[in-house]
């Protein structure tokens, strides 16, 4: 729970997943600005839409939301010259979860309506998409790649 999640590591995790994305949004809008044209897609997570279970990881979830919120507002900011959209993965097969027990990753699994976890080589179109030319008229966008999850 929040209450039990030491402060250092509560603001590790949102140094690292909220404060490390808009520093490196500050230096890349800059360069986009300087060219006038630009794509940025911030890595979200599902977990920004939801409070999962059965882990609790309030400090992760509220990072990806920031996250997410993040993109939307530089949209908006960056609207005369880079365009910018998020991305929020569900569970990924990467390698990442594998210290979680096998009992929860089950249980995982059945939340997902597709029943397993994603490929990272599924998301590569996603990112493919919104880098490109192809979306010249997307920007302020999530898109929530989870199997299904988010829908129950």
């Amino acid at each position: 729970m929040a209450n039990y999640v030491t402060g250092f590591c509560r603001n590790k995790v949102i140094q690292v997943d909220l404060n490390g994305t808009f520093h490196c949004a500050k230096v890349v809008g800059a360069h986009f600005k300087e060219r006038g044209t630009g794509s940025f897609v911030i890595t979200a997570s599902m977990s920004g839409h939801i409070a999962n279970f059965p882990q609790e990881q309030t400090s992760y979830n509220v990072a990806k939301a920031g996250c997410i919120h993040l993109a939307r507002s530089l949209a908006n900011e960056w609207r005369d010259f880079a365009r910018v959209n998020s991305i929020s993965p569900g569970y990924i097969d990467t390698g990442l979860s594998d210290f979680v027990d096998e009992k929860t990753q089950k249980l995982w699994k059945s939340m997902i309506p597709m029943g397993r976890d994603g490929m990272a080589k599924e998301l590569k179109g996603a990112y493919m998409y919104l880098a490109s030319d192809a979306s010249t008229y997307t920007t302020g966008a999530d898109l929530v790649i989870d199997g299904g999850y988010t829908c129950r």
